[in-house]
């Protein structure tokens, strides 16, 4: 088994970035991710909103891991479960693969809390958990697996980022629509005196 963790800072508030992490996909930076589905949406007593959700990915092997592991399509499947608590200010993520289970698992855990000395700021802790069962250097294929998860975790900031600058434009995009048509009438009533 191979323990992977990072931390990150977003220069962000958490509402912002966790409304980002919800609209994370598709994005591209991860074209490995191409599908999102919507599995279950409730909130529990408490306010707190839970999701379950189904990402279609294709995992990049390489060809030499592969052929250790004996597949050739890497067409996965990953469930992923999401608690957002606004009381508390916090949004935990995990997700686990449902493709290939008897030879990789690789579970994750993600959790964005406000930063705890600047409200401005979110501070994401990540984590994931490898295993390679049943297949002869496992430990190197697992070792493969973390620095593609850290690869890809880089590509997954960049991606929130590129998500909250869209979120950012098309607020400015509606205020502007809004300020426009709300000027229309106003000057019409101006103009009719």
């Amino acid at each position: 088994m191979k323990i992977w963790a990072s931390e990150h800072i977003f220069n962000h508030p958490w509402e912002t970035v966790t409304k980002a992490a919800m609209q994370k996909y598709p994005n591209p930076m991860n074209p490995s991710v191409f599908g999102v589905d919507v599995l279950d949406r409730s909130v529990d007593k408490d306010g707190r909103l839970h999701s379950t959700r189904l990402l279609s990915t294709e995992w990049g092997l390489p060809s030499m891991a592969k052929s250790i592991i004996g597949v050739t399509r890497t067409c996965t499947y990953v469930q992923e479960h999401s608690v957002v608590d606004p009381r508390e200010k916090t949004f935990e993520l995990k997700s686990t693969n449902i493709s290939f289970t008897n030879l990789v698992s690789v579970d994750e855990k993600l959790t964005y809390k406000p930063h705890p000395q600047d409200p401005e700021k979110t501070v994401l802790t990540q984590e994931a958990l490898i295993s390679v069962k049943g297949v002869s250097l496992s430990s190197y294929l697992e070792g493969l697996m973390a620095k593609t998860i850290s690869v890809n975790a880089g590509k997954g900031r960049e991606a929130m980022e590129w998500v909250i600058r869209r979120l950012n434009t098309e607020i400015e995009e509606l205020a502007a629509t809004a300020r426009g048509t709300m000027r229309v009438p106003m000057a019409a009533a101006v103009a009719d005196k």
